[in-house]
C-alpha cells in the first residue's frame, strides 16, 4: 500500500458513519500487513484474506500493518480459540512504541482468556503520550461466545474521538477533551494482531495460567479493513492533516447507535477505570461519574478484574524470543 491508496480510502462517508465494516475495501493479508514474529506459527490461508495466529509452548505469533497511519477506520473478524483459555491474550490494537519509547500512543483490543466454563472478556485500552500509569482501561463481557464464530471488531479515530466497536455496535466512545491534555492519542500509529501468553495477570490476576496440554490455541484473522490515511512517520503531518480534518471521517455517533452503546454497558461491563478506588483516589479529570455505572460495577472485585497490565506497548518485541513467551 502507498500514499494514495491509503489517501483513496477515506471516502466513504456514509458507511464508516455508521461504524458499519462490511462495505468498505477489504484488504488481503498481503496487502496491508507483513509477519511480526512466531516463525510457521503464523499461518496464511490459500485465499490470502485469512490468517491463523497460534500459541504454543515455543512461542506465540503475530502480524503487523505495512503502513503506519494517521486516524481512520480499522477493522478484522476475528474467531477466538475455544475450550480452556486461560492466560491466553489475543490482541487486536494500534500502537507507536517502536517510534516513540517514552511516550507512545496506543489503542487496544484485548481478549482475555478463561478456564473450562467461563466467558472471554474483552479489555480496551486508550494510552495517549505514555500515559500507560493512567491506563484508561475497560473490561466488558459479551452477549455471544466469540470462539464459536467470527465476530467484527473495529476502531474508529479521529482528530477527536476514539469509538471501539463489536460487530458495529459502538461499546465505548473516548472524546478528546481538555482535561484529557496531551494523553489523547495524536501520533500516526501501526496496527497489530498477536496472539500470546498473559499468564502472569490475565486470567484473576495470575490465578490461572495457560496449560500447553490444550495448546495450539489459534486465533483466527479475515475481512482486514484498513480504511486510514497511511502517514509518513518521518513526516507524520504532510498528507494526513487535511484529511483527518476532512468530512471524510466522521465523529458522532447516532441515537440508535448511543441507545445501543448504553444497552451494552449497563448489561456487560466489568470494570472501568474510573471507578478504581484502589488505583486512584479521585478519578482522572476527564471522568464523569455515573452513579448507575457505579453500583452496577460494585460488584466486581477491583484486584481480579481490574489488575490490568500496564507498559504493554511493546509485548510484541518480548513475544519475537522463539521460546515460550
Amino acid at each position: 500500500m502507498d500514499f494514495h491508496l491509503g489517501f483513496l480510502v477515506l471516502c466513504s462517508v456514509l458507511v464508516l458513519a455508521s461504524g458499519n465494516s462490511r462495505n468498505l475495501p477489504i484488504v488481503s493479508f498481503e496487502e496491508g500487513y507483513s509477519h511480526l514474529f512466531g516463525d510457521d506459527n503464523l499461518m496464511v490461508l490459500r485465499d490470502g484474506k485469512s490468517v491463523h495466529l497460534s500459541l504454543d509452548e515455543r512461542t506465540g505469533s503475530g502480524f503487523v500493518s505495512q503502513d503506519v497511519y494517521l486516524h481512520g477506520f480499522f477493522s478484522a473478524s476475528i474467531k477466538l480459540p475455544g475450550d480452556y483459555t486461560a492466560g491466553v491474550v489475543v490482541a487486536f490494537y494500534m500502537s507507536n512504541g517502536d517510534m516513540y519509547e517514552k511516550n507512545h500512543d496506543e489503542l487496544d483490543f484485548e481478549f482475555l482468556g478463561n478456564i473450562r466454563g467461563k466467558d472471554w472478556r474483552i479489555q480496551t485500552n486508550v494510552y495517549g503520550n505514555g500515559s500507560t500509569s493512567t491506563g484508561r482501561e475497560e473490561r466488558y463481557g459479551l452477549w455471544f461466545d466469540p470462539s464459536e464464530d467470527f465476530h467484527h471488531y473495529s476502531i474508529l479515530w479521529t482528530e477527536n474521538q476514539i469509538i471501539f466497536y463489536v460487530d458495529n455496535v459502538p461499546i465505548r466512545e473516548i472524546k478528546r477533551t481538555e482535561a484529557m491534555g496531551g494523553d489523547f492519542p495524536s501520533k500516526p500509529m501501526t496496527l497489530y494482531a498477536t496472539i500470546w501468553d498473559g499468564s502472569d495477570w490475565a486470567t484473576n490476576g495470575g490465578r490461572y495460567r495457560v496449560n500447553y496440554k490444550y495448546a495450539p490455541y489459534i486465533a483466527e484473522f479475515s475481512n482486514f479493513v484498513l480504511h486510514g490515511c497511511a502517514a509518513n512517520p518521518i513526516e507524520p503531518s504532510s498528507k494526513c492533516d487535511h484529511a483527518s480534518n476532512s468530512d471524510s471521517i466522521p465523529t458522532g455517533i447516532t441515537s440508535e447507535q448511543r441507545t445501543k452503546m448504553e444497552s451494552f454497558r449497563t448489561k456487560h461491563m466489568q470494570y472501568s477505570y474510573c471507578y478504581d478506588k484502589n488505583r486512584y483516589k479521585i478519578p482522572p479529570p476527564e471522568c464523569v461519574i455515573d452513579p448507575q455505572e457505579a453500583k452496577q460495577l460494585r460488584g466486581f472485585d477491583p484486584v481480579t478484574f481490574g489488575g490490568v497490565r500496564r507498559h504493554h506497548g511493546k509485548r510484541h518485541h518480548r513475544s519475537r524470543s522463539s521460546t515460550a513467551i
